[in-house]
């Protein structure tokens, strides 16, 4: 065996942390350059001169270039009431599973499992034609219909709400509480870490979504943040990178923010969250 620390050296961690370095710069490159770009005058998009001068003109151009109050606010009500959504009927879905003994229930809860091994993109097909059955194409609630029946949730706080301890169940019935007074006054606050880990990657995911809007949507009135980028940056109006990065920035920076802002308690959540 060789030696990994030599004179009180350890090359382990000396490789580690260099590939870490390597890989986060690899990460914020492109971040970097959509940044100066939209900063600074459409001439500097190719090179780099540190005395270049600093310009808001490029997200003024972009907004006004396309209806992007229009994409954020139907982002907005996609992504809280798709939140709304998975917190109602996964929470009801996990305390069930979680609490209730009835015959079939973990045949019904691996069925429910199964749900993550496909991907979404393998119903487009079938969720399209589901829609236009219920004439629900072109609107925000055919984009986030889908959506609102969460696996990946379900088993999140079927999880957490296992780990809750019976005792509190008996304490609430004798208290003369029912089963919704007891999931909403004990095992709801209880998970409060969970729903924060579960909605910030919600909010994220269904943020950024674009393949399953794009086919569903046909209007500016229905238009996510994603397609309206898409059709923005389209060839047909012409490629200058600084307006195309300055609304990049402006469609993706409320989930940068919010991660910088809340990547403390989005760790911490999932910590506590039972996840081993």
């Amino acid at each position: 065996m060789i030696a990994t620390r030599t004179a009180g050296f350890d090359y382990d961690r000396a490789l580690n942390t260099t590939a870490a370095w390597a890989l986060a710069l690899v990460w914020f490159a492109p971040l970097i350059y959509a940044v100066w770009t939209a900063f600074h005058p459409t001439e500097f998009s190719t090179r780099f001169v540190l005395t270049a001068p600093l310009t808001l003109e490029n997200f003024v151009a972009a907004w006004n270039a396309a209806p992007f109050a229009r994409y954020f606010l139907n982002t907005v009500l996609l992504v809280t009431s798709i939140l709304i959504g998975q917190f109602v009927l996964c929470t009801l879905a996990a305390f069930a599973f979680a609490r209730f003994e009835f015959r079939g229930r973990d045949t019904v809860f691996v069925l429910v499992l199964l749900q993550l091994l496909v991907m979404p993109d393998i119903l487009i097909v079938e969720n399209y034609r589901t829609m236009r059955f219920l004439g629900l194409l072109d609107t925000i609630l055919a984009i986030g219909l889908p959506y609102m029946a969460s696996a990946f949730g379900i088993f999140l706080l079927r999880q957490t709400f296992k780990t809750i301890p019976k005792e509190l169940d008996d304490a609430a019935r004798v208290e003369g509480a029912g089963f919704f007074t007891i999931l909403m006054k004990v095992y709801v606050p209880l998970a409060k870490p969970t729903y924060l880990a579960y909605g910030l990657v919600s909010v994220s995911h269904h943020w950024n979504n674009f393949l399953w809007p794009l086919i569903v949507t046909n209007s500016v009135e229905t238009r996510p943040v994603t397609v309206g980028l898409s059709v923005f940056s389209s060839t047909d109006q012409g490629i200058d990178w600084a307006i195309i990065t300055a609304a990049t920035l402006m469609t993706s920076g409320p989930l940068l923010i919010a991660f910088l802002l809340f990547q403390r308690q989005f760790v911490q959540s999932f910590m506590r969250a039972g996840i081993k």
